[in-house]
Order: C-alpha cells, then structure tokens, then sequence
C-alpha cells in the first residue's frame, strides 16, 4: 500500500479538537510518510489549534442552529449546502483512505460526503450523551468509537467500540516532581494549589464564584491557578497575586495538571478523561448550557462511582463553601478521590482508536 492519506474533522470547541489532534498524531507515528487534512468550520478555533500543532486545515462555512429564531438559521440551509459542495471537492482532491470525524456541526458535512463515495468512515463519540452531529451520521458510518457504557440508547450496537477517549500524550505520563511546574506558575511549594478549569473558552459561572470566593479560597490555606478563558481574561487579570495566577489560555497543562492538588472544573468529556488520567481531587460544575445537559452526566458517571464531587451551577450559592472547605479539610477524601477516578482512566483510548482505523484499511 502506498502512503496513506486521512481527513480529520470536527471543532468548535477544544473538545473536540484536541482528540482529533491525538488521533492524527498517533497514526502519524504509525505512517510517518501519510498525509493529514483537517476540515472544520471557518472563524472557529480549529482554525488556529490545528496549524500550531502541525496540521494543515481547510475551513467550511458552517455553523450549528441557534435555539431561536436568527438571521444565521435563516443562512443554515446555504451554509450546509456550501459545505457539502466544498466537502465533495476536497474529496475528490485529496482522496482520503479513511474520514474520521470528532463530532461538532463541522464534521457533518465532510463524513456526509465521505460517506457517500464510499470511503470509510469512523465516528469519536467523546460524551456520555451523543452529539446530533453524530447521531445524524450514525447509519453511513463504518464504526463509533465512545467513552462511556450504554451508548447502544444513541448508535447501532454492532458499530459501538468502548475506546475512552483520546487525551494529549504528555499527560499519559506525567512526572511527580513538581519544581519545574512551581517555578513556571511562579508559586512556592509549602502550600497545596487549587486548579481552575473552564473549558477552552472558559466558564462565566465559574469565574464569578472565584471572584466572589477568593478570599474564602486564599483563607483555606490554598494558591491558585486560574483559566479565566480568553474572553474574560481582561475582566479577572486584576486578580492575579503572589498566590493567584490568572491565565485565558493553559498552554502548559502538563505541568498545570502537576501542580495541581485539587481541581474545579466544567466536565465537557475531553476535560473528565484528562482528569481521570491526571488521578486528582475534583469538584465538578458542569455547564447547564450545553446539549442535552451533558456535562451533567459526565460527571454523574464519576460521582456514582464516589470517584469526584459535581455542584450544579444552581448549588453553588448554597453548598459551595461547605463543600470546599470539608475537602480541603479531609485528607483521606482526597486520597479516596484520587484513587477511584483513576480507576476510571482509559489512558490507551488514541491507541484503540487508530487500531479501529487501520481495520478499516485493510
């Protein structure tokens, strides 16, 4: 066989970024000589993520209905037909071996295309709740690669393969010692650091609660780190101190994830499989703004197996101090927590993934 060519698609958020990136990477280390093509949706963040870590990307002109009646839904049935149009001729041009999308309105009409001619197709299904993007695709593609138990409820059963999903390879193995990452946080080493997540875009609700909080957190004796998120970092900049560090955008999260000894954060499915593999207390705010409540039961999965604590946004004002401080307070918590959620890790999700793929082609 000669070099093997393959279009990677899906975006929006990091979600579903970063696994299409840890997949391309893993099958690049497989078929140094293959060729990668990244398809997602113009003015996303795709757009800039794909090119810094390598790849080069194609963009469509696309983007997800809005709940209520918009111009842009009035545009959707124009944009999809352009995309699907702009699909069929990067197809046609780079005549993939396999397609595999990542979720996210962008995938949609790339697998559509793929699909159709004949090319094999394999779906990354990274939530506990399937995306519609995916479930639409579900019947044209070759195999379903998820996450979580009972995805049989979304895809047909035969197709379903139990992966995990794909999380970044330096945090497969991440170093205990902590030096590095305490010198380039700029924090000192006698006191325990409380990492805050927001998603790649970063969380409202959450930067509020810190905001609010911050002297109760500081009072429990913890530094911070804190992804404010890129469009509210000029709002929460002002915090940052000698003992909080506020970013928009964790370019290190290795060494975040090793400084951590606690963590808050959203628990879109990227986030939940990193943390799994990181093995580190975490109190879970799901975003109630996301499909089909999702993030909820991303984290449920997690709680019921007493492997992390969830607050709903609608707790915080009441149970949020209690909770925090009683973790804080309780060191075998925090061990308990830590050794059930890496119970849950499946930290050779990428490996099972492109295993899937390499079926297909042959």
């Amino acid at each position: 066989m000669g070099n093997y060519r393959f279009i990677l698609s899906g975006g929006g958020t990091g979600g579903h970024i970063y696994p299409a990136i840890a997949i391309a990477n893993e099958l690049k280390r497989r078929h140094p000589d293959a060729e990668f093509l990244f398809v997602g949706a113009e003015g996303r963040m795709e757009m800039e993520k794909v090119p810094q870590a390598g790849y080069e990307i194609e963009g469509l002109w696309i983007t997800g209905l809005q709940r209520k009646l918009t111009l842009k839904n009035l545009m959707f049935p124009f944009k999809v037909i352009s995309s699907l149009l702009k699909a069929n001729k990067i197809a046609k041009r780079f005549k993939p071996h396999a397609v595999i999308g990542t979720g996210g309105f962008a995938s949609g009409p790339m697998l559509r295309v793929a699909s159709g001619k004949g090319i094999p197709c394999v779906l990354q299904e990274q939530n506990s709740f399937a995306g519609i993007t995916n479930k639409l695709l579900k019947d044209r593609v070759a195999k379903i690669c998820v996450a979580y138990d009972g995805m049989e409820k979304f895809f047909p059963a035969d197709k379903i393969v139990k992966t995990g999903n794909p999380v970044r390879g330096d945090l497969v193995v991440l170093r205990q010692d902590k030096s590095e990452a305490l010198e380039y946080f700029g924090l000192a080493g006698h006191k325990p650091i409380l990492l805050i997540l927001g998603g790649s875009l970063g969380a409202r609700r959450i930067n509020e609660l810190i905001a609010t909080k911050l002297d109760f957190l500081l009072a429990q004796g913890v530094q911070i780190v804190w992804q404010c998120g890129k469009l509210y970092i000029d709002k929460y900049k002002k915090y940052e101190s000698d003992q909080v560090k506020v970013f928009d955008f964790l370019n290190r999260m290795d060494l975040a994830y090793i400084a951590a000894d606690m963590m808050i954060s959203r628990s879109g499915a990227g986030a939940v499989s990193e943390l799994c593999i990181v093995g580190k207390p975490v109190v879970f705010i799901p975003s109630p703004n996301v499909a089909e409540d999702h993030q909820t039961m991303n984290a449920k999965a997690l709680v019921d197996e007493e492997a992390a604590i969830m607050l709903r946004e609608s707790e915080l004002d009441e149970k949020f101090e209690k909770t925090f401080a009683e973790l804080c307070a309780n060191s075998q918590m925090q061990k308990d927590l830590s050794v059930n959620i890496r119970k849950m890790a499946l930290p050779d999700a990428t490996k099972h993934i492109v295993d899937e793929i390499e079926k297909l082609l042959n």
